[in-house]
């Protein structure tokens, strides 16, 4: 069993906030916890641009506080953003989020990320390999939301 609060990751490693400060991301299980899955609590500024491209993850968000707009880049289609939307990024969409009060959210990626992920210059992380028994986290990889 695993217990841990946001209050333990808080200014720890598992805490990542982006260079400009429109994100934070508390990173609560990840690849290493062995669990198929990761769960992270995500910030979003408001009045933030936020583009992303899980092209080798799957991502669901459950929003539980704020408002915004979700834009799927691919289609064109804009949505709306309120406590108790989900959206699920199954087709690897290319999105925009832009809070218009500060956000946040649950969000849940398949494969899990190992939480030391940068997004590239598309907005996509690279697929990780979980680490094994005896073998350190990946080298040379990042840490971003």
């Amino acid at each position: 069993m695993i217990v841990r609060t946001t209050d333990e990751i808080t200014d720890t490693e598992r805490d990542v906030t982006s260079a400009d400060g429109s994100w934070r991301s508390k990173r609560i299980v990840l690849a290493g916890d062995g669990v198929g899955f990761s769960f992270h609590e995500t910030t979003l500024a408001p009045g933030s641009v936020n583009e992303f491209h899980y092209a080798n993850h799957v991502e669901a968000v459950w929003l539980i506080e704020g408002d915004g707009i979700l834009t799927d880049l691919d289609r064109g289609e804009v949505h709306r953003l309120r406590p108790g939307t989900m959206y699920l990024l199954d087709g690897h969409e290319r999105h925009r989020v832009e809070p218009v009060t500060q956000m946040r959210m649950l969000c849940v990626f398949n494969p899990p990320v190992t939480g030391r992920e940068v997004h590239d210059e598309n907005g996509v992380y690279p697929l990780s390999v979980p680490p094994t028994e005896g073998v350190s986290e990946l080298e040379g990889v990042g840490a971003d939301a």
